[in-house]
């Protein structure tokens, strides 16, 4: 209902501007002076109403000053045809209502000011002050905006000498109708009762341009350097912004000092915009006004390359840390995310001005852990992803994990995630090493790595096997953690070797869930360093000749817990491989250990029928390719397999597992290896396993039978 009598009485008022505008220009037309002043000023009184709302009053105000303009042309021809300018400006003064006269007082007085017959000094002296007369908010701040309009394009430089107008007075003149602007602005909260408040607020918003338009015209004022921004303009504006103590304005008008002015302004006076900061109300959004200043200044940082000096002789970070410090003291109730939000922009202020500078990136980190240490974990969704965009910035500057690892607050701010999302930010710095093939080349690195990505590798107190998690996504971070180990290289084997330590300590700490996903990558890089070792033409190890040893004999603790968190299948692969490393380092003992090792997995741990066959095939596999072993050790290795070979569930798999064990006893190399005998033993075996099976396929038969030719031709 009250909208639609907004509309009612803006039509009637609209309609009222149409007619009056319509006797004026026709008066115009008829170079009527006196009409032309009588239908402006009843035009204008329509201005007068208090019925609108500021969006409608607006709507009305356009309409009426549109009109306007034909009027300044019309006292211009007038002034032109020898009339006197002086006599307009009186003139006008004798309409009978005050908003009236003032509209057409600014009009003449524009008209006068261009006309240098007299001092623009002095008439705009006299149109700023005599607007005070209209103390309505609203009115009164469209007046101020039309005086504003009118007399935008008539202000000279500064410095410059126009009829009187010179020095500071252009300067005095906009800020003088800001500040009385802006306290209208403010004063329109105070107008109607307390239910309204929200609205009203929501209106005054909708008006804010009105007050920022002065300033941008003095951001566009020819003469302002930063001289006179620094010693005039920038404390005038900050006075004001402060002593209205209005949540509304100060930060509408901080972020139009921001915008405005040029960055090297800004720059050059940080102390005092920033000394500024802390003095807002509590409840301005002080991250958006300083977060805006941080992001103009990066762009101005990025954008040229001759500022940068200009950043470190002011101190800029100094400077913004500092008076984040302030602000986030003073607003004892600025929030965890705000609190992020402001270091997450000294950031990446840093970044861009300082990336050389380790110390200030850590100095940064250490800040905002200092401001979190009052919060404990962060429960907060919201605080949560700014501190993951806040640890994720370096990352995106640096593109090396190592330049991270450098600095000591990193992980303190990790600290402070929940443990879901410690394990997302885990996840992003292991696919930064792996998206810039990133090599972490010592044990002290690998130590501050694994620090940082604990999240991934150990389980936490409060969460156990049994807790709910997604087994897609539980496969897809080990997945990643294992491709992380081959990322892990030094060309030097001694500091490989200590590599392979120390990320086996951390492995270990994983549960039983984790660790089969992760050994088997450290075992594989550990074997291929052994073998580095042996194809070496000189031992870089010194005197010490039992590294590999040593290495084999980590990797037989290591498998070991595999068996112990019932992955036995997977600890006997992997004790093949490891055999199949000694071997190619002739170590015939170690090589003895690690099948001993298999064939007691496979005999205490292995008991379904299908997991049998394989490992009994890897085993048989396995064996085959060993040189290493002496006669009476691989005749017992050999012996044992093909004694599994006749228990085997299947009566197939025992004629294709013995049949297989045939080819033990016919190495390739050394005659001393052969044994003839013993192969028609076994295919004898096989044969007689596959005659005691009444339905059989015909392919095992047929392969007893190439196996007796094979032993013919090799015997």
């Amino acid at each position: 209902m009250i909208a639609d009598d907004d509309e009612k009485w803006l039509a009637a008022a609209t309609s009222a501007v149409k007619q009056n505008a319509f006797y004026m220009q026709r008066a115009i037309d008829s170079n009527n002076l006196k009409d032309a002043l009588k239908f402006s000023a009843q035009m204008l009184g329509e201005l007068r109403t208090s019925k609108l709302s500021p969006h409608k009053y607006y709507e009305l105000y356009i309409r009426a000053t549109d009109e306007l303009r034909s009027l300044e042309m019309f006292f211009r021809d007038e002034t032109a045809r020898g009339c006197s300018i002086a006599e307009l400006y009186e003139l006008v003064q004798h309409a009978g209502n005050i908003l009236p006269r003032l509209y057409l007082l600014c009009t003449i007085g524009s008209v006068y000011i261009k006309s240098k017959d007299v001092t623009a000094k002095d008439i705009l002296k006299d149109l700023v002050e005599m607007c005070r007369a209209v103390q309505h908010p609203l009115r009164g701040l469209f007046l101020r905006s039309y005086l504003a309009q009118v007399t935008r394009d008539k202000l000279p430089s500064i410095g410059s000498e126009l009829e009187g107008y010179r020095n500071m007075d252009a300067l005095e003149f906009v800020l003088q109708n800001f500040t009385e602007m802006n306290k209208l602005w403010v004063r329109m909260q105070h107008q109607g009762p307390n239910r309204d408040k929200e609205k009203r607020e929501k209106e005054r918003n909708e008006l804010r341009d009105l007050v920022g338009k002065n300033l941008h015209i003095l951001g566009q004022l020819e003469g302002v350097d930063l001289v006179v921004y620094r010693d005039t303009v920038l404390p005038r504006i900050l006075e004001q912004v402060v002593n209205c103590k209005d949540e509304l304005a100060q930060c509408y008008l901080m972020d139009c000092i921001i915008q405005v002015f040029p960055d090297d302004f800004h720059l050059q006076t940080l102390d005092v915009l920033l000394g500024a900061c802390p003095q807002l109300q509590p409840s301005v959004d002080i991250k958006t006004v300083l977060s805006g200043l941080m992001e103009r200044l990066s762009n101005y940082a990025a954008s040229s390359v001759e500022a940068l000096p200009n950043f470190m002789q002011v101190d800029a970070f100094s400077k913004l840390d500092h008076a984040i410090g302030k602000v986030v003291e003073a607003q004892v109730d600025l929030s965890a995310s705000a609190s992020v939000t402001l270091y997450l922009f000294l950031l990446k202020f840093t970044l861009h001005v300082h990336s050389d500078r380790l110390d200030y990136v850590d100095q940064v980190l250490g800040s905002c852990v200092s401001q979190l240490s009052a919060t404990g974990k962060l429960c907060d969704d919201k605080a949560s992803k700014q501190i993951v965009a806040f640890l994720s910035a370096p990352l995106e500057k640096y593109k090396d994990v190592v330049t991270i690892l450098k600095l000591t607050n990193y992980p303190r701010v990790m600290e402070y995630l929940d443990h879901d999302t410690n394990k997302a930010m885990a996840i992003i710095i292991i696919q930064s090493i792996l998206k810039n093939d990133t090599r972490i080349a010592t044990a002290d690195e690998v130590d501050a790595l694994f620090e940082l990505i604990k999240g991934l590798i150990k389980d936490f107190d409060g969460l156990t096997d049994n807790d709910e998690i997604d087994e897609e996504d539980f496969q897809e971070e080990q997945n990643s953690v294992a491709r992380l180990v081959h990322f892990l290289y030094n060309d030097d084997p001694e500091e490989m070797s200590k590599i392979i330590f120390r990320v086996r300590k951390h492995i270990l700490t994983g549960g039983p869930k984790r660790l089969p996903l992760t050994i088997p990558p450290l075992v594989f890089s550990a074997l291929k360093l052994i073998r580095r070792l042996r194809g070496g033409d000189e031992n870089p190890f010194g005197d010490d000749t039992s590294t590999p040893q040593k290495i084999l004999q980590l990797l037989t603790e290591t498998v070991e817990v595999l068996s112990d968190v019932s992955a036995s299948e997977l600890a006997l692969r992997l004790y093949l491989q490891c055999a199949q490393a000694a071997n190619d380092c002739e170590l015939e003992t170690d090589a003895y250990e690690f099948f001993t090792k298999a064939y007691l997995l496979y005999e205490e741990e292995i008991s379904d029928s299908k997991a049998q066959v394989t490992a009994l095939r890897l085993i048989i596999g396995t064996l085959q390719r060993m040189r290493v072993f002496s006669v009476e050790n691989r005749d017992i290795l050999t012996h044992k397999a093909t004694g599994y070979s006749t228990k085997l569930l299947k009566k197939p798999d025992q004629c294709r597992a013995v049949y297989e064990c045939a080819h033990l006893y016919l190495a390739e190399e050394g005659e001393n290896l052969k044994d003839g005998e013993r192969v028609v033993v076994c295919l004898k075996k096989a044969q007689k396993i596959a005659d005691a099976v009444q339905k059989w396929p015909v392919h095992p038969v047929v392969a007893v039978a190439w196996g007796l030719c094979l032993c013919m031709s090799n015997c």
